[in-house]
């Protein structure tokens, strides 16, 4: 008699009792979606392609008391859990083999209040959903810079975009989270209210409870935005570097830029001579005085390092500034990225970032360096468990492919490129978002610096049974 193959999810849901799933489901006002159902293989699915992980049970949430239930079903029945919010996290951790994935995707809903400048956003909306509904009002809240971003995964790892320089990180303009702990219970945490849970929460990437909800401050943003986004050939790095430097060094905090490797897409935009040719390019927005429109003097300097290959710099909607990157990173693509902090961009790190892109196994990706400071560093290191605001700089190797054939090269190339890096004086750490995970890393004690030790307190009290439990995460005194 011939073996049936099964699915890590076909075999942890076979282990859960029948009578327990269907207490679970009457109890539970969404869908729950089992390994034999039609929408499962879909449903497990995430934006990396290269995740192919299969749950026990997909649990759809409408509301907080889907999220409790299903947090209470996993701990309960021995399920790893997991949570999906905008599914853009490209470690892939929203699904595990043979685990539960609390599905936050049905819940996006965003209510602005102009009076109070505030914005409560629901735990699977997105940025673009959140920059919809507070540009209405001439508002936004410093989030990232990909429309299709997932605010909960960005926010409780850190939270840089456009806006980081002049307003902080994400989590700095948080005000309040609702949460559901790993006892099921509901607490909303603050700066008043549980605060040390607040401030564990503010950067341990979702190792203390499902947020279902985030209360940010806005500020006054647009309707338009002055954007820089020009292209070089990779001849001029050199003169562009030195550009670049000389501006980060005084530029104003209402200006923030990022600098990147690439290859000259085949698009139209560009000549088609430059196609596939190695390049550096950079990215930023200015939203002070002057007004957009007569503002390209704060980027001159940049724009006349070297003769720009393509230039699209000039007034724009801020909704648009932030989607204009979405089709760079489709649905399905594989990715695999990593990153360090950067003390200094020194001739070392420039040299890495030339070489790398000219090796890259795939022109679609990148190495970007991302200027931080700002706002940033305002914020003391031991205010919240987001450590690494010190460093004024920050590289990331992203590694973007199609083919699966290619993964060991891509996978290969990003992680020589960090080490690389890594071995130099001026970098360290890691950034929560990007882990880009070796076999060997210990990434928590990387990525949460002197805070460690006091974030493993917090997950003790918390979720001392290490519900919420991922390779990036500190473990509780317990486990």
């Amino acid at each position: 008699m011939g073996t049936v193959h099964k699915t890590p999810g076909e075999e942890a849901f076979e282990n859960v009792p029948g009578s327990a799933v269907r207490s679970f489901e009457a109890a539970f006002a969404g869908d729950v979606i089992r390994p034999s159902d039609p929408a499962y293989d879909e449903d497990r699915r995430v934006w990396n392609g290269m995740i192919d992980r299969y749950p026990a049970i997909v649990a759809r949430c409408t509301g907080v008391a889907d999220v409790v239930a299903a947090v209470d079903f996993a701990r309960d029945q021995g399920l790893p859990l997991t949570v999906r919010g905008g599914g853009h996290n490209v470690a892939g951790t929203a699904v595990r083999d043979g685990g539960l994935v609390v599905d936050l995707e049905p819940m996006n809903g965003v209510r602005v209040d102009p009076d109070e400048r505030t914005v409560r956003v629901e735990g699977g909306a997105t940025l673009g959903d959140v920059d919809r509904e507070t540009q209405l009002f001439g508002l936004a809240t410093p989030l990232g810079a990909v429309s299709q971003t997932g605010v909960a995964g960005l926010t409780l790892n850190g939270g840089y975009g456009h806006l980081s320089r002049e307003y902080g990180l994400s989590l700095d303009t948080l005000r309040s989270v609702d949460v559901v702990t790993a006892d099921g219970r509901v607490r909303t945490a603050s700066e008043d209210e549980n605060a040390d849970l607040f401030w564990g929460i503010r950067g341990s990437g979702g190792a203390l409870g499902v947020v279902t909800s985030f209360e940010f401050d806005c500020y006054e943003v647009g309707p338009e935005v002055a954007v820089l986004f020009a292209w070089f050939h990779a001849d001029d790095t050199d003169a562009v570097f030195e550009r670049y430097l000389e501006w980060t060094a005084e530029g104003p905090r209402e200006a923030g830029v990022l600098a990147f490797t690439a290859h000259v897409p085949p698009l139209e935009e560009f000549p088609e001579e430059q196609w596939g040719e190695p390049a550096v390019a950079m990215l930023g927005s200015y939203r002070g005085d002057p007004a957009p429109a007569d503002a390209e003097g704060v980027f001159e300097p940049l724009l006349t390092a070297a003769t720009p290959i393509a230039d699209f710099s000039g007034p724009m909607p801020f909704v648009d500034l932030q989607s204009m990157l979405d089709e760079d990173y489709p649905d399905g693509l594989r990715y695999y990225w990593k990153s360090i902090y950067l003390e200094a961009v020194t001739e070392d790190v420039r040299d890495l970032m030339i070489r790398y892109n000219e090796a890259s196994p795939s022109p679609l990706s990148t190495i970007d360096l991302w200027h931080l400071d700002g706002a940033v560093a305002d914020v003391p290191q031991d205010a919240t468990a987001f450590w690494h605001r010190d460093k004024p700089y920050m590289l990331t190797v992203e590694a973007n492919w199609e083919d699966p054939a290619d993964d060991d090269a891509n996978v290969a190339w990003a992680r020589d490129a960090i080490a690389d890096v890594g071995a130099l004086s001026v970098a360290a750490g890691r950034y929560g978002n990007f882990p880009g995970l070796n076999e060997e890393d210990d990434p928590a004690r990387a990525t949460f610096g002197d805070n460690y030790e006091r974030l493993v307190d917090v997950k003790t009290e918390y979720d001392p049974e290490n519900v919420f439990r991922t390779r990036a995460s500190v473990p509780p005194r317990t486990a």
